[in-house]
């Protein structure tokens, strides 16, 4: 089944069951007034809103509405955890290498994560709101995961069966603030504003054969001002699938239901599928040339990111955000 929220003035929104082919909505308040309250009880939730996927896709729901992406809010307008990974090696591996830097052995071995910010999430055609392009504006298309109740010390064993929901991510970064946050040796916070997040999240079996071994098989297509930046395959080097990163997570602390976790900027080591971030096309063009020609984004640049089936239809919708930077200050 695929779910959505709809803007309803508050700020969790309403739970609304999406048709497959993302042509209608209903809502169900008699069984989950939003998707977090959902997710609270999963267990006996989800058969109900199944069922109720089952006669939108059918076509026996009369009181049905249109599905329009732009009444949407994220998901999860707000979550308990948003927690990013960088699940594909590859990139970071040449992140370091544009720089000089070799790549810790660990890293193959050990997720890499951070913990972002869950209080603001995006909906997929909200803006980008930026104080400067000085900073640095990026994209990173991700895909991400939503949780039930993970308890403490959980194997990656047991971790897919607590993957609820998938959905699609825009994780922005501010790469000019990244290096002295880092320096600083404590993490991320100021280069990192607020993600957006795909309209529809949808369980795993609403891929089909593309959901495996706890990766989703199928490109991840951007587009920048319209024109094409990359569709890696989201399965194909991908170091740690999802259980691994859901594992880690909770060697030491419980994960509760709602938690959200993302992929880390998805690439791959064949270089003609393009890139899901401008950073990486600006190592590559380093590394080819001897200097990055490829701008961050400014004002009025449009991102979009989505992801389509075998058949070409739209799993997710799409994440379609334009850059606004009110007031281009210095730093």
């Amino acid at each position: 089944m695929k779910l959505a929220t709809l803007r309803d003035g508050t700020r969790d929104g309403r739970l609304v069951v999406v048709a497959r082919d993302l042509s209608a909505r209903i809502e169900v308040p008699a069984i989950a007034p939003s998707l977090q309250a959902a997710l609270d009880e999963w267990a006996h939730v989800a058969p109900r809103l199944a069922t109720v996927a089952e006669r939108l896709n059918a076509g026996e729901l009369p009181t049905a509405q249109p599905f329009v992406p732009s009444e949407m809010m994220a998901p999860l307008p707000r979550a308990y955890q948003w927690a990013d990974a960088s699940a594909y090696v590859n990139h970071v591996e040449l992140v370091r290498r544009a720089r000089g830097a070799d790549l810790p052995e660990r890293y193959w071995h050990e997720p890499l994560v951070y913990q972002g910010g869950s209080d603001d999430l995006l909906a997929a055609t909200d803006d980008i709101v930026a104080v400067s392009t000085a900073h640095g504006i990026d994209f990173e298309a991700e895909v991400a995961v939503v949780t039930t109740d993970v308890p403490l010390a959980t194997a990656a064993t047991d971790a897919a069966h607590h993957i609820a929901l998938i959905m699609l991510a825009n994780d922005v970064s501010l790469r000019n603030l990244i290096a002295d946050e880092l320096g600083k040796g404590f993490g991320f916070y100021q280069s990192k504003p607020a993600t957006a997040f795909s309209p529809v999240a949808a369980t795993p079996d609403e891929l089909g054969e593309a959901w495996r071994e706890c990766k989703v098989h199928l490109p991840l297509v951007t587009h920048l001002n319209g024109d094409w930046f990359g569709a890696p395959e989201c399965g194909v080097d991908m170091t740690f699938d999802f259980a691994r990163i859901i594992a880690h997570l909770a060697r030491t602390r419980r994960l509760v239901a709602g938690t959200i976790v993302g992929s880390g900027t998805v690439s791959n080591y064949d270089r003609a599928r393009g890139s899901s971030c401008i950073a990486e096309r600006r190592m590559l063009e380093m590394l080819a040339e001897g200097q990055p020609r490829t701008p961050f984004l400014t004002a009025g640049d449009r991102v979009r990111i989505e992801m389509f089936d075998a058949g070409g239809r739209s799993i997710f919708g799409a994440i379609e955000q334009t850059v606004v930077v009110p007031v281009d200050a210095a730093g």
